[in-house]
């Protein structure tokens, strides 16, 4: 069994609004050495992998409409180096920090949550570097020009790493899958590989560049590690180690609990024989409630009368001026004569372009007649106006409203008396009660103010070990990092003295490679197979020629080959690999059943491709992670099979979100 170090997946959880959506990759609380997610297209096998590779780092998530919809954050289930951790990252905008924890999901933790960042990778503090760490990479500088001694150098980070962990459906069988149509990411991707076998090129250099950068951050841990020692020495927290002193805490807090439970049935079932009385003080509490409540109605509606009668009062006073007024002012029209004061008999207008009231010349020739009509007309809608009717209608009203106030009024003492007389009731049944029940309940009160304050005492004691068990947990932490950060230390100078040549090193692991490689290719029965190689520059080769010209079947199974034999190699011989992998379609452009590629599918069956893995797991990978996402995958692995989506509602889960199916 290898020594355990780097990332295993246990489970993953979607966190929605209303319910999660859940991802096992355990049995029987172990991790499962092959995972195999099973179901129809497009029903999110290849978002369960995306959502793995998002909680280790990667910059998106799936963005499907249904995960937009239902999911609020991600939280993935891993052990590092043996101890579970969670890790969680927001869903919707991709987040820039990652909260970690140790534990597992549906239990109680009280570890400190941590704050990573996602970006810039090289910082301390970043996600990646604590996954690197795991993977006894921390501090690795990769040069962006592998030639340039003197080129500019750019930290490791997980998202590197992941090439050799993750095998997406777009690069199986692609022709670019060691990404020839980007330089830049095929040296580094050939740097990963050297870095993850320890035979780059300048190894003493990058070696003591990683040394001393780990000792820095390894004085630093000790500094903080002897702080927090002293400060939990200081708050007494040693008592928190001793588990006893807790369980005694928890049984004494269950017996002060059940005994209070206890006195109140003893103290109930002692007074049982007042029943009568507590139904005499409950009627008596609700008739003075409803009285109080008429009461305030009352007084409430007289309050709001009184400002209407008076506003009713000033409407009428304002109708007798109007018909006061109406009397001693003549309307604005000429109906009299002003000189001798008699009724025109007609009303002015004009006769020849003159007067005819005062036969004056009229240049402009004013329209008379229309202004004595338009004065009828203003007459006329002043006379509209019934001010005798108003006055009786708003006289009406105001009887109304006053008659209403008078008798709201006059039953205010009524209910003021019911409403205290009522109060008085409640009060004598009340002392009543008490009277009958005090001698009895009495006799429980001391006990039970005895037992309140033995459960106060006991529940801060508790909280007291809490806090301490945090702190002896935090100061465990410290400690395993240090303890983690020389080793990684002491493994860096051991493997910084026993140097060797970097080439031969890695013509070594080259040959190692292309040897599983070429073997991997012949257990899978690939067609014709000869001279199956890895090239200096990693590129595979089959038959003399580079693997671009294969055909789409035979390239499928080219990388698979060359994925597994990268993993494999790297297992085996306990170099820096984080030990799980996740493979997605490996069945792409084989076809499934029936109709495949008709070179690859007289020799080739699936199952030697699951064979393989099932056999090589359970022995030399003993301790190692496959993770596969299959449409179809063989009956000899059904028991691997963690979940199948149907896309059919009729047979669920329908798909990763299963509550969206349509």
């Amino acid at each position: 069994m290898t020594e355990a170090h780097g990332i295993r997946v246990r489970r993953l959880r979607l966190v929605g609004i209303g319910r999660n959506y859940d991802i096992d990759f355990t049995t029987e609380g172990r991790v499962q050495d092959l995972s195999v997610i099973s179901g129809a297209f497009s029903s999110g096998k290849t978002a369960v992998l995306e959502f793995v590779a998002y909680g280790l780092g990667a910059k998106n998530h799936p963005r499907h409409p249904e995960v937009l919809r239902k999911v609020r954050s991600a939280l993935l289930e891993v052990e590092l180096s043996g101890d579970s951790h969670i890790i969680e990252r927001a869903v919707g905008e991709p987040s820039t920090v990652a909260f970690v924890r140790r534990g597992r999901l549906d239990q109680p933790s009280f570890s400190t949550i941590e704050k990573k960042v996602i970006a810039p990778a090289g910082d301390p503090q970043s996600l990646s570097s604590l996954l690197l760490s795991h993977c006894k990479l921390e501090g690795v500088e990769l040069r962006e020009a592998p030639t340039d001694a003197e080129s500019r150098t750019d930290p490791l980070s997980i998202r590197d790493l992941m090439w050799l962990t993750f095998l997406p459906n777009e690069r199986v069988a692609d022709k670019n899958f060691l990404f020839e149509n980007s330089p830049p990411r095929k040296h580094k991707l050939r740097q990963v590989v050297d870095v993850v076998f320890g035979v780059h090129d300048d190894r003493a250099v990058e070696l003591g560049s990683r040394i001393k950068q780990l000792e820095g951050r390894l004085n630093r841990s000790r500094a903080e590690l002897a702080a927090a020692t002293a400060f939990v020495a200081e708050q007494d927290g040693e008592t928190a180690t001793d588990p006893q002193t807790r369980l005694d805490a928890e049984r004494q807090l269950a017996s002060i609990t059940a005994q209070l439970e206890e006195l109140d049935q003893r103290a109930h079932a002692a007074t049982t024989f007042a029943e009568e009385l507590r139904q005499t003080h409950r009627r008596s509490a609700e008739e003075a409630r409803t009285a109080s409540a008429v009461l305030r109605d009352r007084e409430t509606q007289l309050a709001r009368m009184l400002p209407l009668r008076a506003q009713y009062a000033d409407d009428l006073l304002k109708l007798g001026m109007l018909a006061q007024a109406r009397q001693l002012f003549d309307p604005l029209r000429v109906r009299t004569c002003p000189a001798c004061l008699n009724p025109l008999s007609v009303p002015p207008h004009v006769i020849d372009g003159r007067c005819s009231m005062c036969d004056h010349d009229l240049p402009a020739a004013p329209d008379l007649t229309l202004g004595a009509a338009a004065g009828n007309n203003i007459s006329e809608q002043a006379e509209q106006l019934d001010v005798a009717a108003e006055i009786r209608s708003t006289k009406a009203r105001l009887k109304e409203i006053t008659t209403y106030i008078e008798e709201l009024d006059a039953s205010l003492s009524s209910a003021r008396q019911r409403a205290q007389t009522a109060s008085l009731e409640e009060q004598r049944a009340a002392k009543a009660l008490d009277e009958a029940t005090s001698p009895t309940v009495s006799t429980f009160l001391v006990a039970r103010d005895e037992l309140h304050r033995r459960k106060e005492v006991v529940t801060r004691q508790i909280d007291q070990l809490n806090t301490a068990s945090k702190l002896q947990e935090g100061l465990a932490k410290r400690a395993g990092l240090v303890n983690r950060q020389e080793a990684n230390l002491g493994q860096l100078r051991e493997e910084l003295a026993q140097l060797g040549d970097a080439t031969q090193d890695r013509n070594e692991v080259l040959r190692q490679i292309s040897t599983r490689f070429g073997r991997l290719l012949a257990e899978w029965h690939y067609p014709k197979l000869s001279q199956a190689h890895v090239a200096n520059d990693l590129t595979p080769f089959v038959r003399g020629e580079p693997y671009q010209v294969a055909s789409s079947g035979a390239r499928t199974l080219i990388t698979l080959a060359w994925q597994l034999a990268v993993f494999e190699t790297a297992f085996e011989s306990g170099a820096s690999h984080p030990g799980f992998l996740m493979i997605d379609s490996p069945q792409k452009n084989l076809g499934h059943g029936t109709g495949r590629d008709t070179l690859i599918a007289d020799a080739v069956s699936t199952d030697d491709f699951y064979r393989h893995l099932t056999q090589w797991l359970a022995r030399h990978g003993n301790g190692a992670q496959v993770i596969v996402a299959d449409n179809s995958p063989p009956e000899l692995i059904e028991d691997r099979v963690i979940v199948r989506f149907s896309r059919d509602e009729t047979e669920p889960p329908y798909g990763l979100i299963d509550d969206e199916t349509g």
